[in-house]
């Protein structure tokens, strides 16, 4: 008797694991802050962030966006399958900026890994010095 009952422990245990697993897109940068130290007012710079899917089906970015139009992301409207790697290429354009900013962009996608009700952020940082 007690060889079945722990083999029923075993087997619920076993079966709440699985289901505990995320199914579904998931995605992963290989870093999220990047700063570009310097640069003199008026100058653009650009980053790439890099990104993989490792869900395990199709990964949609929706929406890439930042609060100030002095920043500019770009990214794929094609989604990226599992296992697959993606970009998002990050403008910033200093003219009419000064000293120390830091902006974020935000990212809206089907991933499951990241809470629906708090999006995936990327952050830059820059200090623009006087031309």
């Amino acid at each position: 008797m007690n060889f079945k009952y722990s083999l029923i422990l075993v087997l619920a245990f076993f079966h709440l694991t699985v289901l505990a697993q995320t199914k579904g897109p998931a995605i992963e940068f290989k870093e999220d802050y990047f700063d570009f130290g310097d640069i003199k007012q008026g100058e653009v710079v650009e980053h790439t962030f890099q990104f993989t899917n490792t869900g395990d089906s199709v990964l949609v970015l929706q929406k890439a966006y930042s609060t100030c139009g002095c920043t500019v992301p770009s990214y794929p409207k094609e989604g990226i399958a599992p296992g697959q790697t993606g970009q998002i290429t990050v403008k910033f354009n200093s003219e009419g900026k000064m000293g120390l900013n830091n902006k974020i962009i935000t990212i809206l996608s089907n991933a499951k890994n990241i809470a629906a009700d708090v999006p995936q952020r990327l952050s830059i940082r820059v200090n623009v010095l006087p031309k």
